[in-house]
């Protein structure tokens, strides 16, 4: 995934050079903008297809657990993450999930 990033970001603060929220995309224009020409070895500008793969953790769809039932309904081509829940659950849905051997993508079932 690429971040696209205004072309003068880092020359002023007020374009975002320490403030993440005002690093935001602006087309580039201007007459003898190199961005804007597509050179090569300035930064790449908005295309479409960039956006392949988004929404995907290692190629499998990511599905929100929350109890031990919604650990019982997930495919083989998806990856389950734990929701906010307590130590009690977490450790029951770790022994299911090896048992399953379902990938639990921000949880080390080992640990538990």
């Amino acid at each position: 995934m690429v971040k696209f990033l205004r072309r003068t970001w880092k020359k002023y603060s007020k374009l975002g050079k320490g403030r993440k929220k005002k690093q935001v995309w602006r087309k580039p224009t201007g007459r003898d903008n190199k961005m804007r020409e597509k050179r090569k070895g300035y930064p790449t500008t908005v295309k479409i297809g960039y956006k392949k793969g988004l929404g995907t953790i290692k190629g499998k769809k990511p599905i929100r657990i929350n109890s031990v039932n919604d650990l019982k309904k997930i495919n083989k081509n998806q990856i389950a993450i734990i929701e906010r829940i307590g130590k009690k659950k977490k450790i029951e849905i770790a022994k299911i999930a090896k048992d399953m051997k379902i990938e639990v993508y921000n949880l080390n079932a080992e640990g538990y």
